[in-house]
């Protein structure tokens, strides 16, 4: 029974990523270089001329980029996926081959006529994204998806209406019918599941706020336009509101809801001088905020920016698809050319020929080879922005699996970059620990330097009641000084100590410094009461990180500006492999390009301001703490919770994803490896040729195995 018998193709056509290349990837010049001043050396980074690495393949082949944007591009598909699948099923239903195999007749005069009909309308409108793609991929001569699809729908379709006129044989119009919508619903599901991502982020910019009360020079509220908003307005929020833009505490306390951006489900208390994200809801006290960044500089456009990014970027394992899809379609030519062949040697009719050659050409287009990448990457997709980690470059997060090096920053990354206090030591016994926090607490909390942040948030910690100081007053280069409890206390530097000829235990003073510790020192008048030391404190998740890489069999190294001392005292708490310390900012992409001519594979995470050269340079660039200070131009994944565990789940993750395409292409491809010679009719001497009905239930199964695996995705 030659009709048919040709099964079906199930070319799925993976030139979705054809489509997405027409990105017009702005490299966003964002770049705000805030001197980080890590201790005390003020690394800022100008990286004005970074480049966006990262491959976003220049896939040449979709003819439709045209279309403007993802959004157009998915409804453009949506539309032709539907007029197709209302048009199969009159095709299916009038299909020969079909009504054979279940055993049914539905004739009319005029039958096979309308039939081309809807056929001839399904393989021009719903075929037409794969038949441009298919002129552009010859024409870069690069034949991949779109030129098997391509190949597969046009062989079918100009063979069926052969029939329609004359040539003896079954039509394959039903194959043809149901090879595009299946291809098209692949293109259509992938686009979609990249767009729910950022659509749920845009919907959180229209959950914004419109309007703000403005405050003017003498404290009146004027309610205006959240779009007139200018760095430096001053605004009044009321329990219950929404933060309408970025900007910093300048009056009031509060404790501020941010879950919604940063994933932290605990409300965060926030006082003077504190940062808040718009968006953010603000649950308790009355706050007044001057504005730091306009609504479409803030965190959340940012990373709705990220995200559109991220749904840009083409991925290698697509590219891997494009190629499984190439090498099929010269498998697919060169298996009919030798089916003809052979069986015209063989001396059988013309037809049975033709018809075997037909089939083995549009069978060797599977359905599922479509769906196998674009469901996995979507899954992955969705997995890593529930968990903070967004994906701005999908080949750097593919990479990501084959880091054998993690080179971490240390300010920032692997400790908070804010002074913590670590140790309290009273000069003599008359003074508890306790008074001597006290009191420097009580001078600190009028003062904006980052050590007296330290000093007070310690306090704090300590449920210590600290008193407001009955005056104070700052010593230039020295320190400061006020009245306490009737008292007059200071809290100088070592400095301060020498010139004035206080004598301190100086051997315990330079074992603090030696480990990185800043020290100052607290006087009642001339008298020294004791020291308090004070260091960046190591993040809680970075040891269980590094312990982790470790189990991963990744080595991990520290790479700083700080001194040798503290970045050995801190690498020795976290259990970190290598330090190199007492790099220069320019310097840090060096040492990753050392380490990369070594032949390691490497990772690099950092805050990214002064990072960002280092960041470009690496296999795998993660920026930590997404929206505030960071270059994130120049990272393949940022990590919003700015937590050092993070990074560990980007390269399960990537392992993950990566098996799991895997999976899919062998699931996808597996059913050619079989059809195929059944095809061909290779078992046609015992008498079995694959019936085309047969072998579309083959393929059915095969798609439906790699959607459902796709969906087995998940993290521990």
């Amino acid at each position: 029974m030659s009709k048919k018998d040709h099964r079906e193709h199930d070319h799925h056509a993976h030139h979705k990523e054809d489509e997405e290349d027409h990105h017009g990837h702005n490299h966003h010049d964002h770049h705000e270089h805030h001197g980080h001043d890590h201790h005390n050396h003020h690394e800022h980074h100008d990286h004005d001329d970074h480049d966006d690495h990262g491959g976003h393949g220049g896939h040449s082949g979709h003819g439709h980029h045209g279309h403007g944007d993802h959004g157009d591009m998915m409804a453009d598909f949506k539309k032709r996926f539907f007029v197709t699948i209302i048009l199969a099923i009159p095709i299916i239903i009038l299909s020969d081959m079909i009504q054979m195999f279940f055993n049914y007749t539905v004739a009319f005069p005029g039958d096979t006529a309308v039939e081309l009909i809807l056929a001839s309308i399904v393989f021009f409108y719903g075929g037409w994204p794969f038949l441009t793609g298919l002129v552009s991929e010859i024409k870069d001569k690069a034949p991949g998806m779109m030129t098997l699809i391509g190949f597969a729908i046009a062989v079918a379709y100009v063979y069926s209406a052969a029939t329609v006129f004359g040539l003896e044989g079954m039509d394959f119009f039903w194959e043809l019918a149901t090879l595009i919508a299946i291809m098209l619903l692949g293109h259509w599901i992938e686009m979609k599941s990249v767009m729910k991502a950022s659509d749920s982020l845009e919907s959180l910019v229209e959950l914004m706020p419109q309007e703000a009360n403005k405050l003017d020079e003498n404290d009146q509220v004027t309610t205006v336009a959240v779009s007139e908003l200018k760095k430096g307005d001053r605004l009044l929020i009321k329990p219950g509101e929404k933060i309408p833009a970025d900007g910093h505490i300048s009056h009031g306390k509060s404790s501020i809801n941010e879950s919604m951006l940063t994933g932290e489900s605990e409300p965060v208390e926030k006082s003077k001088g504190d940062e808040v994200i718009g968006g953010a809801i603000n649950t308790s006290g009355s706050l007044t905020i001057e504005v730091s960044k306009t609504s479409d500089e803030g965190y959340l456009s940012q990373v709705v920016q990220l995200v559109k990014e991220a749904q840009e970027s083409k991925s290698k394992t697509q590219m891997l698809s494009d190629r499984a899809a190439s090498l099929l379609f010269y498998v697919a030519v060169v298996a009919g050319i030798v089916t003809f062949s052979t069986w015209m040697a063989l001396g059988v009719d013309t037809n049975f020929a033709v018809t075997r050659m037909v089939t083995v050409l549009v069978i060797s287009c599977p359905h599922a080879l479509g769906l196998a990448i674009p469901l996995v990457a979507a899954r992955s997709t969705g997995i890593s922005a529930q968990k903070g980690l967004f994906i701005r470059n999908r080949i750097g997060f593919e990479s990501a699996r084959r880091v054998d090096t993690m080179i971490f920053d240390k300010t920032g990354t692997l400790t908070h970059g804010e002074f913590g206090v670590t140790d309290i030591i009273p000069a003599e016994n008359n003074i508890t620990e306790e008074e001597l926090l006290r009191l420097a607490a009580s001078l600190e909390s009028q003062s904006e330097h980052p050590i007296a942040a330290g000093v007070v948030a310690k306090g704090k910690e300590e449920n210590i009641d600290i008193p407001q100081p009955e005056a104070f007053d700052s010593m230039t280069g020295s320190g400061i000084t006020g009245n306490v409890d009737g008292k007059t206390i200071s809290v100088v530097s070592p400095g301060y100590l020498q010139r004035e000829g206080i004598p301190y235990d100086e051997e315990r003073f330079s074992e603090l410094a030696e480990t990185g510790k800043t020290v100052v020192f607290v006087l009642q008048e001339q008298t020294l009461l004791g020291a308090i030391a004070l260091a960046d404190v190591v993040k809680e998740s970075a040891k269980e990180a590094v312990d982790r890489l470790h189990e991963m069999g990744i080595e991990t190294v520290m790479l700083t500006g700080d001194n040798e001392k503290v970045a050995h005292e801190v690498a020795k708490q976290i259990g970190i492999d290598q330090v190199i310390a007492e790099v220069l900012p320019h310097e840090k992409a060096e040492k990753v390009k050392e380490l990369k001519k070594d032949g390691k594979r490497v990772g690099m995470t950092g805050d990214g301001i002064n990072d960002a050269p280092a960041l470009a340079n690496a296999d795998l660039g993660v920026a930590v703490g997404a929206g505030t200070d960071v270059a994130m131009e120049t990272a393949d994944v940022v990590l919003v919770n700015s937590d050092p565990l993070d990074v560990v789940s980007i390269v399960d993750l990537s392992r993950l994803t990566y098996r799991k395409m895997i999976q899919n292409l062998w699931w996808a491809a597996g059913y050619n490896i079989v059809a195929i010679p059944l095809a061909a009719g290779v078992l046609a001497a015992w008498g079995f040729v694959l019936d085309p009905a047969v072998g579309a239930v083959l393929m059915s199964l095969s798609t439906v195995i790699v959607a459902i695996n796709a969906q087995t995705l998940k993290m521990k």
